[in-house]
């Protein structure tokens, strides 16, 4: 904690140069173009290669085709954590958001469900339709961790493993079919992207410039409160003494901090991309200049915590680099939150994760 503090005395940033305010017109397109619509294609990209590999994994079981797909898994696992605070369009409809990540699942009803398919070996489980139509918490990046990396797994380099596999490529196809899908609605130029970048006084969904500037902004808002809620308070726990670091989203495929890092990476580079410290114009480069200072900490904070999760918690500078990254949303909650929006005359104070 004495070395996250020093560093906050120190103030160590770069400044952001002053330069002339940038409209708010393009700042929409800027996010689209720079960050949103690259984000959601690498997304696509890195599902249609999981699917692969893991295809190929059923079809030659092998130690080197299950480095394959786990590895598959991973590339996803950080190409949407970098976006999932993107709920602005394709991601937001469709229960995509469930159906890619159903979380948080504090009853375990992921494990549940799949542990019992595996138990019965649910046939319409490894029928990509079939499963489609069912729970949301089998359908997504949880329960494909499980069956990758949980209990069990082993068997998946083995013809034992046979029904297990299947399930896997079942829900990473599905995986594949909503990032493809989410890619191709930001690339059509006729579709969400026109609406944001086009809004019209009778449109049903944006209005008005500065009802999508406060939607994107929202988005910075909805990443932070989801890190601090949904990933790190789970883990430090209700009482003192008493973490949970099996609470911690990715634990089974160590994948928690990494995951963070891009969850903090993909805020960080939104927040650049969009233009969001020129659009505030010199006056307020306080403002830009704080935010990248807190990413930088997140940065650093995340780069102590580096044995397993059960082990981290257990380790005294591990676990204050945890607690620290509480201290640093909330900060940046006041920054992205109220003086973004302070200085841009934006309605952005709700709590982006109970909606608008």
């Amino acid at each position: 904690m004495r070395l996250f503090l020093a560093a906050a005395f120190a103030l160590a940033t770069t400044p952001v140069l002053a330069q002339a305010p940038v409209t708010t017109g393009e700042v929409i397109s800027a996010a689209i173009e720079d960050f949103i619509r690259p984000g959601f294609h690498e997304l696509a990209t890195s599902a249609a290669s999981m699917k692969d590999g893991i295809a190929a994994l059923c079809a030659t079981p092998s130690e080197e085709h299950l480095s394959v797909g786990r590895d598959g898994f991973k590339a996803v696992v950080l190409a949407y954590s970098g976006v999932e605070f993107v709920h602005v369009g394709p991601l937001g409809s469709n229960n995509r958001i469930e159906r890619m990540l159903f979380w948080p699942d504090r009853k375990g009803i992921a494990l549940k469900q799949v542990q019992q398919a595996l138990a019965a070996e649910d046939a319409s489980a490894t029928n990509p339709k079939d499963l489609a139509g069912k729970s949301v918490a089998m359908q997504g990046l949880g329960a494909l961790e499980y069956l990758l990396f949980g209990t069990g797994a082993e068997e998946l380099a083995g013809p034992d493993g046979a029904y297990r596999c299947s399930f896997a490529a079942s829900i990473a196809a599905l995986i594949g079919e909503v990032t493809a899908e989410m890619d191709a609605e930001w690339s059509d130029p006729q579709g969400i992207s026109a609406a944001l970048e086009n809004p019209r006084p009778d449109a049903n969904d944006y209005r008005t410039q500065t009802e999508v500037l406060e939607k994107l902004a929202a988005s910075l808002v909805h990443g932070t409160e989801a890190i601090r809620d949904q990933r790190v308070l789970p883990i430090l726990g209700t009482s003192a003494g008493q973490p949970k670091p099996k609470s911690a989203l990715f634990w089974r495929s160590g994948m928690t901090v990494p995951a963070l890092a891009a969850n903090f990476s993909g805020l960080s580079d939104f927040f650049a991309k969009a233009r969001f410290p020129e659009v505030m114009g010199a006056d307020n480069a306080w403002i830009a200049n704080g935010a990248e200072f807190e990413f930088a900490n997140a940065k650093r904070a995340l780069a102590v915590i580096t044995s397993p999760m059960d082990e981290a918690v257990a380790d005294p500078k591990q676990f204050k680099a945890l607690e620290y990254l509480v201290i640093v949303t909330k900060s940046l909650d006041t920054l992205v939150g109220e003086d973004l929006s302070a200085a841009l005359g934006l309605s952005v104070g709700f709590s982006a994760l109970d909606g608008d």
